[in-house]
């Protein structure tokens, strides 16, 4: 499975409107230039993330876009499925022989679960400081 830049610009959307949760709404073009991204492009994937009702529009001189939900309670799954569709592998896979037919079938569940189990808090809180330990090694 591949996510194409509709999945990945359309998380960055979500991402920052999580880091702004609770304190009024934040325009794409904000988004946009923090992240070095297009404003057209991000207005064109705000459409499918608003109808999906994942966001919500603030009309207004200091209008923009707020989460309809909890950053804690919105997945990644969510915002890929809603861009992307759903999360499969390779398509066809009922044709496919038993053992390569259980493979995919692992394969999608184990997407499926990173997706589903990473909330838009858990990837607004990341940082660059939070990463795994490393190995220590005495001589």
């Amino acid at each position: 499975m591949k996510i194409s830049t509709k999945g990945r610009y359309g998380l960055t959307i979500m991402i920052e409107l999580a880091k702004n949760y609770g304190e009024g709404p934040t325009s794409l073009k904000a988004i946009a230039q923090a992240n070095d991204l297009s404003e057209h492009y991000l207005e064109q994937l705000i459409s499918p993330l608003r109808n999906a009702g994942l966001v919500k529009s603030i009309r207004g001189a200091y209008g923009g876009y707020i989460l309809s939900n909890d950053p804690s309670k919105i997945t990644a799954g969510d915002v890929i499925r809603v861009l992307e569709g759903p999360i499969t592998p390779v398509e066809g896979i009922e044709d496919e022989e038993p053992a390569k037919r259980e493979l995919w079938i692992r394969i999608r569940d184990a997407i499926k679960d990173v997706l589903d189990n990473t909330t838009l808090e858990d990837l607004a809180s990341h940082s660059e400081d939070t990463k795994p330990e490393g190995y220590m090694f005495y001589i």
